[in-house]
């Protein structure tokens, strides 16, 4: 499976100079989804996860697929106000400003090993705001994946010290 022969590629979007790399056609794939979700799941099983932490938005999509075929629960790292209980916030640098994320306070219990998993890896400050929910609720990181990583932004970089997995990889 080429799986990034289902990844279209949208020049300046969200905004003039970035690329984006729709994962749509992936998903709407049942060949590739499965693939991709395969593939995310070999890499989960030998890290003992208790739980997927996925981020909003498309990070649920293959977060929670991941968490179903691994027998794990799922986790949902949030923007602001987004969740109707108790919550732990992160606040995170982005190249253009600040922005936060948010979790249930009781999402991850002390002990838990936690599998992040995210779309895609850029500058890597939305995964070092997830770790820092994890440990902050006394979770253990178990390993970050992500279907994309960018890596000409040196992402993995801001996270060395945990394991990353990828699929693919893109330079910008």
């Amino acid at each position: 499976m080429r799986l990034e022969d289902h990844i279209r590629h949208i020049p300046g979007f969200p905004r003039e100079g970035i690329l984006f790399h729709d994962i749509m056609p992936m998903l709407q794939d049942p060949e590739a989804l499965r693939y991709a979700v395969d593939k995310l799941a070999d890499y989960a099983r030998g890290r003992q996860v208790d739980l997927i932490l996925g981020a909003e938005a498309r990070g649920f999509i293959l977060g929670a697929a991941l968490a179903y075929a691994l027998g794990v629960g799922f986790a949902a790292a949030r923007k602001p106000g987004k969740l109707p209980w108790t919550v732990n916030r992160c606040e995170y640098d982005l190249e253009y400003g600040k922005d936060a994320l948010e979790m249930h306070a009781d999402a991850i219990k002390p002990g838990q090993r936690v599998l992040i998993h995210d779309d895609l890896l850029a500058t890597g400050g939305t995964a070092e705001a997830k770790i820092r929910l994890v440990e902050g609720a006394g979770g253990i990181v178990a390993g970050l994946a992500f279907l994309i990583e960018l890596t000409e932004l040196r992402g993995r970089d801001r996270l060395q010290g945990y394991d990353v997995f990828s699929l693919l990889s893109y330079e910008v």
